[in-house]
């Protein structure tokens, strides 16, 4: 079972979106990243040197043939960090809210 446990790293959207595709794969080009979240290089790359700095992503740069390709991955420790964020982003959400709670007496309240 997974612990629910938020994560500041994971939690701005890019990153999130970021994390969450590469959670559905074992290894995704620079190219589709970019182009799946619409971002710059700039900002991509800043993004997976941030995972990668927290141990979440790893990156490789194979050669193939003339051209030098950028893919990523998540980490073990990445795809826990997600699952335990999902798990608490799940938490929060499924959380009677407090409008919702019935009065004192059971009776709903308006």
């Amino acid at each position: 079972m997974t612990v629910p446990r938020f994560d500041e790293i994971i939690h701005p959207s890019t990153r999130l979106s970021l994390v969450a595709t590469l959670a559905a794969t074992d290894w995704a080009e620079f190219s589709y990243l970019k182009e799946r979240l619409a971002l710059s290089d700039s900002a991509l790359s800043k993004q997976l040197t941030t995972l990668e700095s927290a141990g979440y992503v790893s990156t490789e740069r194979p050669s193939t043939g003339r051209r030098r390709t950028v893919r990523a991955r998540l980490t073990p420790t990445g795809r826990e960090a997600f699952d335990g964020h999902v798990a608490a982003l799940r938490a929060i959400v499924d959380q009677p809210h407090a409008d919702s709670s019935p009065s004192p007496t059971g009776e709903p309240r308006p």
